[in-house]
């Protein structure tokens, strides 16, 4: 049976991306990501909730990230859901959910790049968000 794990998420960046290096070299960007929606409640108040993501993106798109993607900007992230576990200094299991990132589209016309992570796609400029795959 075939499974999926995507995640695809619209909003803005909270954080000034930090690019790293592995052992081996490879290179790795993680930055925050702040995703809202608004909504009515039952008594007609108007309600914003804003949920928090980390981004992880490796290789060329992390290089990409790190060089275009700046606190405030608005980004689509493509990627898939991955949750780490460790061991804390307390003893205690510690989880974190991540979005592993294998697109980002630059949605600000400042950040006037290619869509990172895929070879094919428009410019930054040419997406429009009604064009998103949703």
């Amino acid at each position: 049976m075939a499974s999926l794990n995507k995640v695809m998420l619209i909003g803005n960046i909270g954080s000034d991306p930090e690019m790293r290096f592995t052992p081996t070299g490879n290179p790795v960007t993680s930055f925050n990501m702040a995703v809202s929606r608004n909504f009515t409640t039952r008594e007609g108040e108007r309600r914003q909730e804003t949920e928090w993501f980390t981004v992880v993106a490796w290789n060329r798109l992390a290089e990409t990230c790190n060089q275009f993607l700046t606190k405030g900007r608005r980004a689509y992230v493509e990627g898939r859901l991955r949750t780490r576990t460790w061991e804390g200094q307390d003893g205690q299991r510690r989880f974190r959910n991540e979005i592993v990132a294998n697109r980002v589209v630059f949605l600000d016309r400042q950040a006037a790049a290619a869509p990172a992570g895929d070879e094919n796609a428009n410019s930054a400029e040419d997406v429009e968000v009604e064009d998103l795959p949703f």
